[in-house]
Formats: structure tokens, sequence, C-alpha cells
């Protein structure tokens, strides 16, 4: 009783106060009833006639860009493409039947309208892609299909590909690829999918693909390898056009200001004084608890003073190690340096805050593990600290990786040492996406984000309705059967739906 009266108060202060996301549905929904009369003409053409249609798009966006070579610019293209919208999206969804067995649903078909930006206006330097909310099992890679075929057709014959779709991890992106395949193979169009362990020569033929799957850090990195190629046709990305980003909070505002770094130029002869410093780090003592409580209450009077205790203070919440004073000297008196901030030895400070960083805030089977790498050595793998995997390849800069590297040698391993390298090319996770010409972004969680989107990246995330669904939980003892367990409420199973991994649903919306 309550859940109903709270929609009908909810729906009439929508009625008498029309919100954003409100004016969004109204604009597509003209769009959804053109798509639905199509879908019996689209029906009874041959696959033949589909490809065709492809072609026809593909022939009328060439002759515009011979009447205007800044078609593009002028957003005469874009213009194009809204127009042919509901046909092109009818075409998907015909395709999605006759290859995957799967029918676009009409809020599914919004989605892709709002991915595409079909509700924004179009502004030249401006991104109009949207952030199209939907939670897990409404059908994310399903609905990415429509603004991918759409966005793909101003590709020409000898560019690269125009649409990239972010995924998680090389599994998802390799296993959207091959599942959309015969969809927009039955259309005319390519995809591939690129995975971390691909060399240069093998990125080429995928990114020659109209669409590409893959994750943001091989995209990323593909960037900055590119920018370090001296021959144009050695590189592999070229085009930045219109980017999709899953699960768009986690990549965009979580790993916002993550840096991607390539490095370079090894300097085999500072090892021995990473060793040296985790020597002198396991000599150290850290301040107590009591007497680091005791100094921020001071400096919280305004009383600033040194710990009389131990020789560091290790602060977690920013991510710091400081040596007192009474740990200076100390540094200075095991090393035999009279003063370590004057002449040849200044770069020890350098050393001894890696060592203490490595010691205190790198543990060991949570931020890395000691595993053998893809060369068959022993070595320290970096754990992903949103996904829990071990990322092969990646290094910690600036000396940190070293300095882990010299405590695990110290504890026992039978770890080589690399030489510290130098950052040949770098850019944050942000900045990368920003030189897109097209941004959208799919997530559950998108409204609680809204307001860093709005701002970082010019990003509208509209809210759709409020989902009727009802998800049951698993009884304990439940196991898999060839005859599924009716659930209180629950409407009819797919054929799919005795999975175990899968969640009981009932859904009140198409």
């Amino acid at each position: 009783m309550l859940d109903e009266m709270t929609e009908f108060v909810g729906n009439l202060v929508g009625t008498i106060f029309p919100s954003r996301s409100a004016s969004v549905l109204r604009k597509l929904a003209p769009r959804i009833e053109k798509i639905n009369v199509l879908e019996a003409e689209i029906a009874r053409l041959t696959d033949k006639q589909l490809k065709e249609k492809t072609e026809s798009y593909r022939k009328e966006i060439a002759r515009l860009r011979a009447e205007d070579p800044k078609a593009d610019e002028k957003l005469v293209i874009e213009r194009y493409l809204d127009e042919i919208l509901p046909e092109a999206f009818a075409l998907v969804r015909e395709a999605g039947k006759r290859t995957l067995g799967m029918r676009h649903f009409d809020v599914q078909l919004i989605g892709g309208m709002v991915l595409h930006g079909a509700a924004s206006p179009r502004k030249v330097g401006q991104n109009r892609g949207m952030i199209s909310e939907m939670v897990t099992g409404e059908g994310k890679t399903l609905v990415a299909t429509l603004p991918c075929y759409l966005n793909s057709l101003p590709r020409r014959p000898d560019e690269y590909a125009y649409v990239h779709v972010v995924t998680v991890n090389d599994y998802l992106a390799k296993r959207d690829s091959e599942w959309n395949r015969p969809l927009f193979e039955l259309l005319g169009l390519t995809c591939g999918a690129i995975q971390s362990h691909m060399d240069s020569w093998e990125r080429h033929p995928i990114y020659a693909c109209d669409i590409v799957y893959g994750t943001n850090s091989e995209f990323g990195f593909d960037y900055l390898r590119d920018n370090m190629k001296m021959e144009a046709e050695k590189q592999v990305q070229k085009v930045r056009h219109f980017a999709i980003v899953d699960e768009v909070d986690s990549i965009l505002i979580d790993e916002a200001r993550t840096p991607l770094i390539i490095s370079g130029g090894a300097d085999e002869e500072l090892n021995e004084r990473y060793m040296l410093a985790a020597k002198l780090t396991e000599h150290l003592k850290p301040t107590p608890e009591e007497e680091k409580e005791r100094i921020d209450n001071q400096r919280l009077h305004g009383v600033f003073e040194e710990p009389t205790m131990g020789h560091y203070m290790v602060d977690e919440k920013d991510h710091t190690v400081t040596l007192t004073a009474e740990g200076i000297r100390e540094c200075e008196r095991f090393l035999g340096i009279e003063n370590f901030y004057t002449g040849r030895h200044m770069d020890w400070p350098h050393f001894i805050d890696n060592a203490l960083k490595a010691k205190e805030l790198y543990k060991k089977e949570v931020q890395y593990v000691v595993a053998d790498g893809r060369e068959g050595k022993l070595e320290v793998l970096i754990v992903d600290e949103f996904t829990g995997r071990m990322m092969y390849g990646r290094r910690w800069s600036d000396g940190l990786h070293q300095a882990v590297e010299a405590k695990e040698v110290l504890a026992g391993e039978k770890i080589v040492m690399e030489a510290e390298t130098h950052t040949l090319a770098t850019i944050t996770i942000q900045n990368f996406f920003k030189l897109y010409r097209k941004l959208a972004g799919m997530t559950g969680t998108a409204v609680t984000e809204s307001r860093e989107f709005g701002q970082i990246y010019k990003l509208e995330t509209p809210s759709s309705m409020r989902a009727r669904r009802r998800s049951w939980p698993r009884p304990a003892s439940w196991a898999p059967s060839p005859s599924p367990p009716t659930w209180p409420g629950a409407g009819p199973t797919s054929s799919s739906a005795t999975s175990p991994s899968r969640t009981w649903s009932s859904t009140g919306r198409s």
C-alpha cells in the first residue's frame, strides 16, 4: 500500500513539475512510435537488403561530405544521423531478432537514443552523448548495439574504428564483441576486441573494424604508444570519435585521476641504493599511536612540535610517511652522511621515502603479490584495487616498484630487481576520455554521480523511471534443476533462467 501511495504522489508531482528526465522521454517518445511502425516493413527485407541499407546510408554521407568538406565540423553528418535514427534502430532491432533471437524492447530503444544523444541539442564542439541508467540485467550489451551501428556509419573506408565500446575487463570485451558480431555482420559492419596480450601488429586489423571493444587502459595505452611512433602508418588508434563506457561511474569517476604511464630508460646502478634504503627502514621505528594522537591534538590547538618517540609518522588517510627530526638524524648516522639535504646526497630522501611507503603502505597480498610473471620469472605483480586481478606488465612509477621489490628481496623472495625507469608518456583516464568527440556511458548508479559527470565531462544523466522489478533472495538450499522453482509473483521465465548465477526477478515493464 505504501509503495502504491508513493508512486501515486511521485507521478502527481512529476505531472505538475516535470523534470528534465520527463522532458527527455517526451522528446524521444515519437521516435519510438516511428521505429515500431517501421518494424513490419523492415521485417520483410532480405538479409541482402539489410546490408544495402547500410551501403545507402554511407553513400549519402559521402555525398554530403563531397558537397561540403566541412560537413562533419558543421554537424551536417550528425543532423543526418538524427534523421535516419528511427530506420537505423529498426534495422538493428530486426538484425537482433534474426541473429541473436533477441528483440530490443521500447525502453531499450530509449536507452540507445540517450547514448546517441538524440535528446541533446547539436552544438559545435560540445559533447552530445548522455548516460543511460540501466542496472545489471536490463540488457546493456544489447542496447549498445543501437548507437554503435548508427555512429559507425560515418566511418570512411580508409579510416579506423569510429566507435569504441569500453568494458571493465578483457573477458567482457571479447565476450560482447563475439556476441554482437553476427548482428553487425548482417548489417554489413565489422567488430573486434582489443586484448591486453596483443602486439601492435595484431591491433591494426582490430582497429580497422567499424566497432572496437576493449578496456579503458588498453585504449589509453594505445593512444600513448601512437604518440611515441614517428610514422603515422604505424599508429593503431588514430580516431577517437565516439566512446560508450560501460560502468561509466567506476571508470570516469573512481578511476578518473589514475595515470596511464609508459616508462623507459633503465638505470641499473640505483638498485643498490634501493636495497640500502630498505635495510635502513627495517632499522627505523614508527611513532606509537598514542604519541601521534598527542601530536595531532597539539596541532589542533595551534601548537606544532616534533614527536618524542619513533623515527617516522604514518598517515594512511593521506597515503604518506614522514620522517621525524630524530628519524632524519638516525638516517644520516646509518648512512654515514653529515647532511643528506645538500650536495650529492640530496636524492637519498627520495629513496628513503619510497622504502618507508613500501614498508608501511604497500602490503603483500593486498596491493601486490609475489608470483610468476608472463616470462615465467618471480616478480612483484600489482593487484587492481577495483577488480582484484593481477596486472601483468604494470609497474608503479617514480621508484616505488623498486622499493617494494627491495623489501621482498630482504624478506627472502628470489626476485630479480628491475632497474628504475623514466616516464616517457603519461595521461590520466579523465584527460584521455575528454579527447573523444562524443562520449556516452551506461551504469546502474548514474544519478549519484550526476554532478561530477556534468562538471567534468559535460555528460547529462537523465534518470530512468522507477523500476518495478523485484529481486527475490535465493534460498540457501536452492540448486539448479531442469524445472526452476516458482517464486512469489514471478512472471514467465526464459530458457536462460535456470542458471544458478542469475537473479530471479519479476518485472512490471517491457
